[in-house]
């Protein structure tokens, strides 16, 4: 009754969204390959747009990836196209990715030919192709950045690794920001690793190495804004990597192998519901392009401007007081996980600045300040509670 209902649900979450989801095929190496796409109403082909592709999980289907790891309201308001491919069968009959998993099917050739395909029958912008996944298709994540990082500007994995001893034949030809989510007491992939997985702080340690991001992470507590849910979460922050690279992990502690966010109990173990990793994964994955970090202004931001910026109280929950020591800003704009600004305060002439964030919903918001010059920001967290 309960796979039942679950069923029902999925097919009413997919009635919401039908005309603007494909289902399609390509031919590579002989084989027919079959992917869902996702097309925002805001679609503009005059308009270059990035491309997140979404990969499922080992046994799963690209059909439930859709759902379970939804990135299709993100999509709406952010308005980049969605992409999830599908696996093929591994020597037991169950779909996978082949992120050095074995067998001789070509998944790097495919997503490769899938960019292209896309490319060619939609305006795709070349600079911001992302990859993201599911356990099974977090190794894939991880495997295009070794393999395709020309290609692609950022990944995200949720509960994926790396194969064990992988990272001594992955050699990326550019800087990866990675993120990687993923929960302590994950019974899939575990979080300290085995015979096959490799452990999370290994495959962190490594990305850090690779792009030579900061070793000593700023580490925030998010709010535990579900008392229920069995778990919490820790944000880990490795910055300053070469062209603004940085690895970012979502901690979740006594979480399982599930997405943290989804309304569906499809996983094994705890699900977190004080973060939304659809929402996370994209504000992650919007800060970059193939070169590299950027700015809100579409200036590359190399390194962070010392400006001696603070946010204080931080936690908050009424008032909040900005101080910097540059004269030269001009307005503070908050923004939610989404990119969408929901507050904007001109401070021209200031050196601090009070504001009541009373009114904000309870999350995480990023702060930025922008210059006299209008070329220049610095992006801060802050956490309302």
């Amino acid at each position: 009754m309960k796979h039942i209902l679950i069923l029902f649900s999925l097919a009413l979450a997919i009635t919401a969204h039908s005309q603007q989801t494909i289902y399609d095929t390509i031919a590579h190496d002989n084989l027919q390959r079959s992917f869902i796409l996702y097309v925002p109403d805001s679609y503009n082909p005059e308009i270059a747009t990035p491309l997140v592709i979404n990969y499922h999980g080992y046994t799963s289907t690209a059909f439930e990836q859709m759902l379970y790891g939804d990135f299709r309201s993100v999509s709406d308001t952010a308005g980049f196209i969605l992409v999830h491919p599908m696996g093929t069968l591994d020597i037991s009959g169950n779909t996978y990715w082949n992120a050095n998993w074995g067998g001789d099917v070509d998944d790097v050739g495919f997503t490769e030919a899938l960019i292209d395909s896309l490319s060619a029958a939609y305006s795709i912008d070349q600079d911001k192709i992302y990859s993201t996944g599911m356990s099974n298709g977090g190794f894939m994540s991880y495997t295009l950045a070794c393999e395709l990082s020309h290609r692609i500007a950022a990944i995200a994995s949720v509960t994926g690794s790396m194969v064990v001893n992988s990272q001594s034949t992955c050699y990326p030809n550019l800087p990866v920001p990675v993120m990687e989510i993923h929960g302590t007491a994950d019974n899939v992939v575990p979080y300290s690793g085995n015979f096959f997985v490799e452990g999370i702080p290994e495959v962190l340690d490594f990305w850090i190495s690779e792009n030579q991001c900061n070793t000593n992470p700023e580490i925030t507590q998010m709010p535990d804004l579900d008392p229920n849910d069995g778990c919490t979460a820790e944000h880990q922050y490795y910055g300053n990597g070469i062209n603004g690279t940085a690895i970012e992990h979502y901690k979740i502690i006594n979480g399982g192998h599930t997405w943290p966010g989804s309304i569906f109990s499809t996983g094994s173990g705890n699900t977190n519901q004080d973060i939304n990793a659809s929402a996370e994964i994209w504000r992650f994955f919007r800060k970059y392009d193939i070169n590299g970090l950027m700015v809100p202004t579409g200036e590359r931001l190399i390194h962070k401007i010392p400006y001696n910026i603070s946010i204080s109280p931080n936690p908050a929950n009424d008032m909040v007081k900005f101080s910097w020591e540059n004269q030269d800003i001009t307005s503070i704009h908050i923004t939610n996980l989404l990119g969408n600004v929901v507050m904007t305060i001109p401070v021209s002439g200031l050196s601090k600045k009070w504001i009541s964030v009373a009114g904000l919903e309870k999350s995480v918001y990023y702060v930025c300040f922008e210059y006299t010059n209008g070329k220049k920001a610095y992006t801060e967290k802050m956490i309302v509670q």
